[in-house]
């Protein structure tokens, strides 16, 4: 079927159930950032294949709505698919809400998944309908009636994080968790995000590519902790680790009818977090204690161990990123290792991944290689396929953003990397994003700043051009976990429905400022920065930023005179750090690479 044909099967659905308006998001039953192939209903019906997105069927018109790292690549996926590429955050663009209140029939209905869209959610699109004398429709997946082909449900086996990995153990944890119910008098908790449920439990799997997590659900109470999960992932060995913690297994999908069934008065469930099928099966009569997670907080808080272990991972990281960067350089005519052709992004992707994988403690990459040539790097998430990549010229910018998760912890870099003659404009704009970088990677902050407040240090100097990037500067980072990590973040919009959050030592969070022409380049330098603590004055504890990625940054395209004194001391003061960190892991040709490469400018 086509996307056309599929989305005139909505409509058929949709008309029998006196729907006006149908949502389909990018989600699974635990509003997972990243997820499997089973829940790609959005690419299924409407072709785009970016990670963030939500699509509004009605009876004339469908609609999708993207973030800014996905414009360009959803102008070419939707073209001919009568699907309307809407722009988040951009003036004058309605948002989904606005384009329901508008388009929704009077006495119609908005229909969805309710196990796909969140409580909070659920709340607005009530509003909406109610406001045309229509409900939801939520009890089915209108999609599944047609998609024929659908893959399966992924179901990996799940494993236990050792506490020379984890640093608290499972049982400490709970005991924790069940503190914070208590200061909210709540007798349960619901937990449906899946890396809270692996963190609190410290097991992993992999039912997401490059997440490492399983689908599943958890109830805790004061006395009782319940597991709702596929049991045929889990062997002998995991049986006998949630034997020992007094940890019960359910089915997965039996967790909806025993929500129907519990006995506590009072549960605490993050309402962005649960499903609207999942509160809604509560019994009448319990309270609800609303507020995020708290594992949500504290997992992003690193314990020592992790952080320690985190180390560990970007030295490997380095190790593998050091020598692909060398060979890029000494492979001066860029020439195809498969044929008399110009070395390709698939070839570079490839040839990076295959160094990580020699890595004693390699896992899988955490997430998709971005090797983007030139004007492709323009598409901030652009992917090089089998079936669709660009050759690699001599000349502009090769960007590649990559990581990896190992046993000891999960990393994220981009390099942007000089592949020839650059004009002074590719010259000016890279010296301008490498001093956003530096600003924030120098901060120093009091105790009770939130991502809002710093995020100006490095947006500062493309902002002084009269120029942006529609992303936030930097984002959480899980251990062993997803490479994307709420809550810490930086950006500079306030976050949906007000929350922000305090940075605190433990933190891992990227700095990756950015620059993107279309047709032209894209330019992004980054690096992790582990929050520590700084000095304590009369003012208050003062906390600062320790670089943790280990990768020489491309000197090459820098205007020196650009860079203020203190960038340049920043620079140099890194990549002193880096080779120092790096130079026993090196011999030869390769170490002398690395020494210039980390020159003092």
């Amino acid at each position: 079927m086509t996307v056309r044909e599929r989305l005139e099967a909505l409509r058929q659905e949709m008309k029998k159930r006196n729907i006006g308006a149908y949502l389909v998001t990018m989600a699974d039953f635990h509003h997972s950032e990243y997820v499997g192939d089973y829940f790609m209903e959005v690419r299924y019906i409407s072709g785009f294949t970016g990670t963030n997105a939500t699509v509004v069927v009605t009876e004339k018109e469908a609609g999708l709505w993207t973030d800014g790292r996905y414009f360009i690549q959803a102008n070419k996926e939707l073209e001919g698919t009568t699907v309307k590429l809407y722009k988040m955050a951009v003036e004058g663009e309605p948002t989904v809400n606005e384009f329901l209140e508008e388009k929704l029939p009077e006495g119609m209905n908005i229909g969805f998944d309710g196990r796909c869209i969140m409580e909070s959610q659920a709340r607005e699109l009530e509003r909406i309908a109610s406001a045309k004398n229509g409900k939801l429709s939520g009890s089915e997946d209108l999609i599944d009636l047609f998609w024929e082909d659908r893959p399966a449900m992924a179901k990996s086996e799940i494993w236990e994080l050792k506490k020379e990995f984890s640093g608290v153990t499972v049982e400490e944890k709970l005991t924790w968790l069940r503190g914070e119910m208590k200061k909210q008098s709540a007798q349960g908790h619901i937990l449906s995000s899946l890396c809270d449920i692996a963190w609190v439990l410290n097991m992993r799997a992999d039912d997401i590519p490059s997440v490492p997590v399983f689908l599943s659900f958890l109830y805790v109470t004061d006395q009782a902790c319940t597991l709702y999960v596929q049991e045929d992932a889990l062997k002998a060995e995991t049986r006998n680790y949630l034997e020992e913690n007094h940890i019960a297994i359910r089915p997965y999908d039996s967790v909806y009818e025993d929500m129907a069934k519990v006995s506590e008065k009072n549960i605490l469930f993050d309402p962005n977090e649960t499903s609207m099928r999942m509160v809604r099966s509560l019994p009448e009569g319990v309270h609800f204690a609303e507020d995020a997670n708290p594992s949500t907080y504290q997992k992003a808080i690193k314990n020592p161990v992790e952080i320690e272990n985190t180390k560990k991972a970007h030295v490997e990281d380095a190790v593998a990123m050091i020598h692909f960067l060398y060979w890029l350089d000494q492979n001066k005519e860029k020439k195809s290792m498969q044929n008399d052709g110009p070395l390709t992004e698939i070839e570079a992707s490839d040839y990076l991944a295959d160094l990580r994988a020699k890595a004693p403690d390699f896992i899988e990459l955490s997430f998709e290689t971005i090797a983007a040539y030139g004007p492709n790097a323009a598409m901030m998430h652009y992917e090089p396929t089998r079936e669709k990549y660009s050759a690699i010229q001599p000349k502009s910018f090769l960007l590649v953003d990559s990581g990896g998760t190992y046993m000891s912890g999960t990393t994220d870099i981009t390099r942007t990397i000089t592949m020839g003659p650059l004009t002074d404009e590719e010259k000016h704009a890279y010296t301008t994003v490498l001093r956003s970088n530096l600003r924030l990677a120098a901060a120093h902050f009091p105790d009770g700043c939130v991502g809002q407040n710093l995020d100006i240090l490095a947006r500062g100097p493309v902002w002084d051009e009269g120029l942006d990037y529609r992303c936030g500067t930097g984002h959480g980072v899980g251990h062993i976990s997803n490479v994307h990590e709420g809550p810490n973040a930086f950006r500079w919009k306030v976050p949906d429905r007000g929350r922000a959050w305090v940075l605190k030592p433990g933190m891992i969070t990227t700095n990756e400022p950015g620059l993107y022409v279309e047709d032209g380049y894209g330019i992004r330098i980054e690096n992790e920065l582990l929050c520590v603590e700084d000095q304590k004055t009369e003012y208050g504890q003062f906390y600062k930023f320790e670089t943790l990625t280990y990768v020489p940054i491309d000197l090459r395209p820098v205007i020196v005179e650009e860079l203020t004194y203190l960038e340049k001391k920043t620079l140099n003061e890194y990549h002193a750090m880096v080779f120092d960190t790096m130079k026993e892991y090196f011999t030869g040709d390769e170490l002398e690479w690395l020494r210039q490469a980390t020159r003092e400018i």
